[in-house]
């Protein structure tokens, strides 16, 4: 049976379109439910959201869908995504819920599930969810109606769990630190963190009204951040997105780093610090530069498809810790079972207090490669990978990069498209060689 609403992350779409309409939504909680209830006599769902306005309208119905199959709820309110799937575990809840669209406007919203580990639940969970969907409900009757309450310190107590990722015996005292939140599920959590800490913080992107979550701030759009760090004359910045999951960082100077880099200052600090690191995963477009300069020291990188359950998927198979996207999505499954904005940040700092360097300087040995990537929309019935012309070129363009790029060609997962990237130590040569291949494809 293949999946007809869950997607790569949960459920997504735009609010009051199918799957994203309350009586769906309602009807996903009730089969969830019912199958939490084929292991478990009386299960308990701990349910948070980011800041979007829909929040209120897909919280009522995922508490009364739990409740009419027999599961009791328990309300977070407004909570960073990797606040859930820690809680759910500090919990010993049965499953974490998540209602947020991530990156996403404020037009859209979504559904995502941890198991009680805390970690993304596998596929054929979710293909058991989808089948109970197409059954008719199962009403529990009233005296085995699920209970709702809700946890008012849930901010709180995941604040003091981000801290206690951080060195004990260090302090980010004497470090002004700009925190952009998106506007979204972590603009009263993320400030407390760094200040609490001993950060003299600015916050931006902290005040969130339904509408603005990811719009103009945030991960996404870093622009805001980079102007606040130099207005403010602040050591750093730090750009989170809707849910809290995705991170992005700013210098004194306004340079951004992107996730690739931050996930090679991960590795960094293990190694200054004597810590073994038998391998990292990154995924298809993780940029080459990185790659070689953790080859340099040792590191093997392993490439997993984009996604952060496939890089998830790829260091559980190789029983490996550190791993991430260019995008921000970072894991260190040391520190937390889920990609954290907040940890992944506070791992960086660590590196920039121990060292007393700057992020620059820090990561002075690692130049990324100029990437060009061309989308190219095929025609209907298009088998592109059939092409003898592409597969020529494609290998033409590979001899004559070397070792100093490569190429990647993928099929788009939503739309009838083509990308193709290059990757070069020289940004002309890698246009070019990227207009070539594209050429051949939509001759």
């Amino acid at each position: 049976m293949t999946r007809q609403f869950f997607g790569t992350d949960g459920i997504r779409g735009t609010v009051g379109q199918a799957p994203i309409t309350a009586d769906f939504v309602l009807k996903l909680a009730h089969a969830v439910g019912r199958v939490l209830k084929r292991t478990e006599a009386k299960p308990t769902v701990l349910i948070g959201k980011d800041t979007r306005i829909s929040g209120y309208m897909l919280e009522s119905a995922l508490e009364s869908g739990f409740n009419s199959a027999g599961v009791d709820v328990v309300l977070l309110g407004p909570l960073p995504t990797p606040g859930v799937a820690y809680l759910t575990r500090a919990q010993r809840a049965s499953l974490g819920v998540v209602i947020s669209a991530s990156h996403n406007p404020f037009e859209d919203n979504g559904i995502k599930f941890f198991s009680a580990q805390g970690t993304k639940l596998p596929d054929v969970w979710e293909r058991d969810v989808e089948a109970v969907l197409q059954e008719a409900p199962v009403w529990v009757d009233s005296a085995n109606l699920g209970k709702s309450r809700r946890l008012d310190d849930a901010a709180g107590r995941y604040i003091e769990f981000c801290k206690s990722t951080f060195a004990n015996n260090l302090t980010l005292k004497g470090l002004r630190i700009v925190v952009d939140a998106a506007n979204g599920a972590a603009y009263q959590i993320a400030p407390k963190v760094f200040h609490e800490l001993g950060a003299e913080v600015i916050a931006i992107g902290c005040a969130p009204d339904g509408l603005n979550i990811n719009k103009g701030v945030g991960a996404t759009h870093p622009a805001a951040l980079i102007e606040a760090v130099k207005a403010h004359r602040a050591d750093l910045g730090v750009a989170l997105d809707g849910d809290a999951d995705r991170l992005q960082l700013v210098d004194a100077k306004g340079r951004l780093f992107n996730g690739d880099e931050v996930l090679y200052l991960m590795v960094d600090d293990r190694l200054r610090r004597g810590e073994a690191v038998p391998g990292v995963v990154g995924t298809l477009m993780t940029n080459m530069a990185v790659e070689l300069a953790l080859k340099a020291r040792g590191v093997p990188l392993v490439r997993a498809k984009v996604g952060d359950r496939y890089v998830l998927e790829e260091l559980e198979k190789n029983q490996w810790l550190l791993g991430g996207e260019g995008s921000g999505h970072l894991l260190a499954l040391d520190k937390h079972t889920t990609g954290d904005g907040l940890i992944s940040a506070l791992q960086v700092l660590q590196t920039v207090v121990r060292s007393g360097q700057a992020l620059a300087d820090l990561l002075k040995y690692v130049v990324l490669f100029p990437q060009t990537l061309i989308n190219i929309r095929l025609q209907p019935g298009q088998d592109w990978r059939a092409s003898p012309q592409l597969a020529e070129e494609t290998q033409a363009v590979e001899a004559e990069l070397g070792q100093t790029g490569r190429v990647l060609i993928r099929a788009s997962g939503t739309e009838p498209l083509v990308r193709v990237m290059v990757e070069a130590r020289d940004p002309v040569q890698a246009r070019a060689c990227a207009q070539r291949i594209a050429q051949t494809i939509s001759a």
